[in-house]
């Protein structure tokens, strides 16, 4: 019987993490496993691409309200039943975004049951500013693996390596890096190089398409709009993968100068 993935995706903000998890719960659903999509970014577009361009509301904008909430405030159906939530975020320069994942999570759980019916959980967590915020998920026990986004530029690998340090001082293992590219010359060398030294592995390489961006202005996922696609077809293979792996390690995070030499 298939174990239950509850993943978190990690990664500098910008990088492509919606894109890449709400193509990954597509994928997934179109192969029959049940699957739900939970943002953890202030943002709240973690699920917008699989509700055809529509926004929901957040956890903890209605609990800013004082509304007395039930599932169906929170849980909506995107493509092909993928259940989609959004915790939202807490007002600028007031409160924690880890206090207000906790809560709104116990909020979920507590309105809803959903969630024990899944074969596939994703969190989607913003990850540029390392404090305990990022890993509450995982400290939480809300989180069973993790996996980290970069491209084979600068920022997003330093990014990327300081969220594998806090996931080492954590105890906590990464179960592989995924490369959303931005056409940098060498990039997939890069990347591959970047993994092997963190002890994990480079799970895809995902291609700078501009499919990707017309996919989403209109609202949808490359799964949905273009299923017969290229980068379709990666966004299958990396599902496959993430509904398969066995492995994981503890990250041994490279020092900056470590960093800096694999870039050049």
């Amino acid at each position: 019987m298939q174990d239950k993935k509850i993943i978190a995706i990690y990664g500098k903000g910008g990088i492509g993490k919606s894109s890449t998890a709400s193509n990954i719960a597509a994928a997934c659903a179109d192969e029959g496993y049940k699957v739900m999509i939970i943002g953890c970014d202030p943002k709240s577009d973690s699920s917008i691409n699989l509700l055809g361009g529509k926004r929901i509301p957040t956890i903890l904008g209605l609990l800013k309200e004082e509304k007395d909430i039930e599932e169906k405030d929170i849980v909506f159906n995107g493509y092909n039943g993928v259940k989609c939530v959004e915790v939202g975020g807490p007002e600028p320069g007031i409160g924690c975004a880890g206090r207000g994942i906790i809560v709104a999570i116990q909020k979920l759980k507590e309105v809803s049951k959903v969630h024990k019916d899944m074969d596939l959980i994703i969190y989607d967590v913003p990850g540029d500013i390392v404090c305990g915020g990022f890993v509450a998920p995982i400290k939480k026990g809300f989180v069973n693996e993790a996996y980290v986004l970069t491209s084979g530029e600068y920022m997003p690998l330093y990014a990327a390596n300081n969220i594998c340090r806090g996931l080492s001082k954590i105890n906590t293992e990464l179960s592989g890096v995924i490369c959303n590219s931005r056409s940098v010359t060498r990039e997939k060398e890069i990347v591959n190089k970047f993994a092997t030294q963190l002890k994990s592995e480079m799970l895809a390489f995902i291609p700078k398409e501009q499919l990707v961006q017309d996919c989403e202005r209109d609202g949808f996922s490359v799964i949905e709009k273009e299923p017969r696609s290229q980068i379709a077809a990666i966004y299958r293979e990396l599902g496959n993968k993430i509904m398969s792996t066995k492995k994981s390690s503890i990250p041994v995070a490279l020092e900056d100068e470590e960093l800096r030499e694999l870039i050049r």
